[in-house]
């Protein structure tokens, strides 16, 4: 779970997304399995820019 904090925490100063959407989309990635928290921020920000 704080894989899932600091990607999320990561991409809102990143992007200055909506953090309810942020938490979605990483909850999404993390329970499919991605585990490290830099994989999650680099996919969680490739998945945000196409939305």
């Amino acid at each position: 779970m704080e894989a899932q904090k600091t990607a999320v925490d990561a991409i809102v100063v990143l992007t200055g997304c909506d953090r309810d959407a942020v938490v979605a989309t990483i909850r999404r990635m993390y329970l499919a399995g991605v585990r490290d928290p830099k994989r999650l921020t680099f996919k969680g920000l490739q998945e945000l820019t196409r939305a």
